[in-house]
């Protein structure tokens, strides 16, 4: 499965995840001190969790040997389900406020944007994908959809950051039966 196009489209998915949390963020009218500070947080996680990810799939990996391959599918269709399901439900938009005003939560919020990374990384480590280029193109891909969803938030409102949360769910689910049935 070493495919760019593969870790992109994984990159995609899971950072349209923050691009619609950046929306919500952007939509609450913050400085630009603060995006970047956003940007920087959840970049960090969004790097980090899939190289964690990675490394306890490789060992999976070498633990289960081919069942691996259905144990990461089916944990990134999971994932891919939460997120389409989560689309559907409405936004706390007080939280918003306040996650960005108390450093805590907003690593909290980081940390809970990357799980799906975490994930991610898991299923592309039982495949044995490259550690550095996974989470490279995962991190960046997730950092500039951030930064977009930040810039944009107070102009495209609400109904795009729920079309992005359903298709990064979307995409995520496609990716997980294209593992799980050996397709990628």
């Amino acid at each position: 499965m070493n495919n760019l196009l593969t870790l992109l489209l994984l990159g995609i998915s899971v950072g349209l995840g923050n691009f619609a949390a950046s929306i919500a963020i952007g939509m609450s009218g913050v400085s630009r001190s603060v995006r970047t500070k956003i940007a920087i947080v959840f970049g960090l996680f969004e790097t980090g969790m899939p190289i964690i990810g990675l490394i306890i799939g490789k060992q999976i990996s070498n633990l289960f040997g081919s069942y691996a391959n259905y144990i990461g599918g089916g944990l990134l269709l999971l994932a891919g389900v939460y997120e389409l399901v989560g689309s559907f439900k409405d936004d706390d938009t007080k939280e918003v406020k306040v996650v960005v005003k108390n450093n805590f939560k907003l690593i909290m919020a980081g940390l809970a944007l990357s799980i799906d990374n975490l994930v991610i990384g898991f299923s592309l480590g039982t495949h044995k994908e490259p550690l550095l280029l996974s989470a490279a193109v995962i991190g960046c891909t997730s950092v500039v959809l951030a930064l977009i969803g930040l810039e944009l938030g107070h102009q495209l409102g609400k109904k795009i950051g729920k079309l992005s949360e359903a298709l990064s769910g979307l995409i995520l689910i496609s990716v997980a039966f294209a593992l799980i049935f050996k397709l990628i």
